[in-house]
């Protein structure tokens, strides 16, 4: 029997990059799926993917609006019961240097990147006080350990994330729910291809040379695979991960040792 059989999970920015490997591995361990994030043709993409692999529930929301995710997550409860698995793994990084940065920026990066983590979490933790089980991980980043110029607000939001998961972790050790955060470095994704862009219009560097200054901070010298930080989640979500929890574990080659 699959080691997720029964349980039921909800990730969130799921229709691509690192959410969409999660959902497929979660899938293949027999997990029922909410795929939620704000582009449903990207979410029914997936979910077509994986239809003969498990059910999933395909809901379009964005993690900065409180009633539409309660509107979610009631939706998806209505089809598959209690949420067992909560993945936040939405998250938006805008860069600029902070004292030409307009005060929206700043709001955007902690709406989305830490409020919506603590809303998400405030309508699944319910589900999983009253079943007496959980599993919570939060997708950070290597920003959530340390700092990175030009993007203060997304730096604050990702160290937000963090000490969010490490109080929350204590205050459920005894409720046998799990409380991690997966912080990948730079990551073979459509963000990164975005900040590649965004570096070769601001220093007129040549594509390879942009993806060189990302891969410089990886000592292994290459982007991380969504796949990668994918089987950390599965690993964090098995009955084998039962006393791992207020954790920060990185998925970076090794680029904060």
């Amino acid at each position: 029997m699959s080691s997720l059989q029964g349980e039921h999970a909800v990730v969130t920015g799921a229709g691509r990059g690192i959410g969409a490997a999660i959902a497929r591995a979660l899938a293949a361990e027999g997990a029922k799926l909410t795929l939620v994030g704000r582009n449903r043709d990207s979410l029914d993409k997936i979910a077509a993917e994986l239809k003969g692999t498990t059910e999933t529930c395909v809901v379009a929301a964005d993690v900065s609006d409180g009633p539409a995710l309660q509107a979610a997550f009631a939706r998806a409860r209505e089809r598959f019961g209690a949420v067992t698995i909560l993945i936040n793994n939405a998250g938006q990084a805008r860069s600029a240097p902070l004292h030409t940065a307009d005060e929206s920026l700043w709001d955007e990066m902690l709406a989305v990147n830490l409020g919506g983590v603590y809303r998400c979490i405030r309508c699944a933790l319910p589900d999983m006080l009253e079943a007496g089980r959980g599993r919570i991980v939060n997708i950070a980043s290597t920003a959530g350990l340390t700092g990175y110029a030009y993007v203060t607000a997304y730096c604050a939001a990702k160290h937000g994330v963090i000490g969010l998961t490490r109080s929350l972790a204590m205050e459920l050790a005894r409720k046998n729910i799990t409380v991690n955060a997966v912080c990948p470095g730079y990551s073979d994704t459509d963000m990164v291809r975005d900040a590649v862009a965004n570096i070769q219009a601001k220093t007129g560097r040549d594509e390879a040379a942009a993806r060189t200054a990302l891969t410089a901070r990886n000592p292994q010298g290459r982007l991380i695979a969504p796949e990668e930080v994918a089987q950390t989640v599965l690993w964090l979500c098995s009955s084998g991960a039962s006393s791992i929890t207020g954790q920060s574990i990185a998925v970076a080659g090794g680029e904060l040792m």
